[in-house]
């Protein structure tokens, strides 16, 4: 068709190139966004209510009323987390309970932070602490 002085084999690798870019654009996309998302959970604060998760979750539980249940809850070692906005999370330290140091915030509101893991419907702080404000 066209009268190129353009070898053959370099034709080839030309193709081959722009094919590749072309298919493995995509992936490198996709593993950078995964790890925008990864940097982007890594540490979150959240500002809430401390409340006993198992009064919380079983009749909703939380306020003034029930600050002096929450603390004693928590003191037993049951477990404690955070709403905010309607959000539960519950709140985990380095690998171990935080009950010790969040029992006398039992009803009050205050700012923890932590890396966000969720699954199966569950939100949790982990390598959670409180924020000094």
């Amino acid at each position: 068709m066209f009268n190129s002085t353009i070898p053959k084999s370099l034709k080839v690798a030309v193709a081959a190139g722009f094919i590749s870019a072309l298919a493995f654009s995509p992936l490198a996309l996709a593993a950078e966004q995964g790890k925008e998302n990864l940097d982007a959970s890594a540490s979150k604060e959240v500002t809430g209510e401390v409340v006993d998760m198992m009064c919380y979750v079983d009749h909703n539980a939380m306020g003034d009323k029930h600050a002096g249940c929450a603390a004693k809850c928590i003191k037993g070692g049951g477990p404690v987390g955070i709403v905010s906005d309607g959000k539960a999370y519950l709140l985990v330290g380095d690998h171990k309970p935080m009950n010790d140091q969040l029992a006398e915030y039992a009803g009050k509101t205050i700012t923890v932070k932590g890396k966000m893991a969720e699954r199966g419907g569950v939100a949790m702080l982990e390598n959670a602490e409180i924020v000094k404000k």
